[in-house]
């Protein structure tokens, strides 16, 4: 397939990187538009009151690889409108199946941390950059890693290059992202405003089955801390309180059970009576 791959933890994630090799490796043809710094807990926001600039770059992927000073909406919205066009005489993208679109589906992540539930779905960054693709009519899928506290305080410490054995983990994790995303975006069908989530559990393994879940219903009150003697408020991190569901299995217990978790976001049934 031919890809656009975005993200929200920046250019420089490795996990960025190993799902674009994992994407390669499989045979996938890749464009790559992400972020010039880490864009997490932005949502779907696109930088409105200022220009965004985008750089073409060379960062050794053998792709053509853009960094966008900007959000991960702002990274696919400006490459499906103006970035990709330009590669339209390059046969890799204009020639496959003879088809006039120059890719069939937006890929992000892999996001450093889960994005399950609700309120973690909404804020999400790297799911916000498969919506953006997902509203220019295109399938999409997002990809995220769940870690434990120590896996993230060593990866935090260590200037977020991850050790052995969270790059064991990743590397399982991303072959498995290789594998789904043609079976998620063939059976998705265009303009279906349709996101697939998928959050890789900590123990994740080469045959960790993947189960079909509902978002956990969470909630996040309390995310910053009082005010300091300036006025100011610092952010901090909560797993809010999850509220039971019935009868189904949420993100959150799935990777916890140690499950790969599908979630499909249709907004079209936003509203729905």
């Amino acid at each position: 397939m031919r890809l656009l791959v975005t993200n929200d933890d920046g250019i420089n994630s490795v996990f960025l990187h190993e799902l674009v090799h994992a994407l390669q490796a499989a045979g996938h043809v890749l464009a790559i538009a992400a972020p010039k710094r880490e864009q997490s807990w932005v949502g779907a926001g696109k930088s409105r009151h200022r220009a965004v600039h985008c750089e073409l770059v060379d960062r050794g992927f053998d792709c053509p690889t853009w960094i966008v000073d900007g959000t991960p909406s702002d990274c696919v919205n400006i490459a499906l409108a103006h970035l990709l066009p330009t590669l339209a005489d390059r046969p890799e993208f204009s020639s496959q199946d003879a088809s006039p679109d120059l890719i069939d589906g937006v890929v992000s992540g892999i996001n450093v941390g889960l994005n399950a539930s609700l309120g973690f779905i909404l804020a999400s960054g790297t799911i916000a950059g498969a919506w953006e693709g997902a509203l220019h009519g295109l399938p999409a899928v997002a990809f995220s890693q769940d870690m434990s506290t120590a896996l993230y305080d060593r990866l935090k410490a260590n200037g977020f290059r991850p050790d052995p054995a969270l790059y064991a983990i990743l590397k399982i994790s991303a072959r498995h992202a290789a594998a789904l995303t043609p079976q998620l975006l063939n059976a998705t069908p265009l303009r279906s405003f349709t996101v697939h989530n998928i959050n890789f559990p900590v123990a994740i393994r080469p045959d960790s089955e993947v189960r079909r879940t509902v978002p956990a219903r969470v909630i996040v009150p309390g995310l910053f801390s009082p005010a300091a003697d300036d006025g100011t408020h610092t952010f901090v991190f909560s797993h809010g309180e999850e509220m039971s569901v019935e009868d189904a299995l949420t993100d959150r217990a799935a990777v916890a059970a140690g499950y790969i978790s599908h979630t499909t976001l249709d907004y079209r049934k936003l509203g729905s009576a």
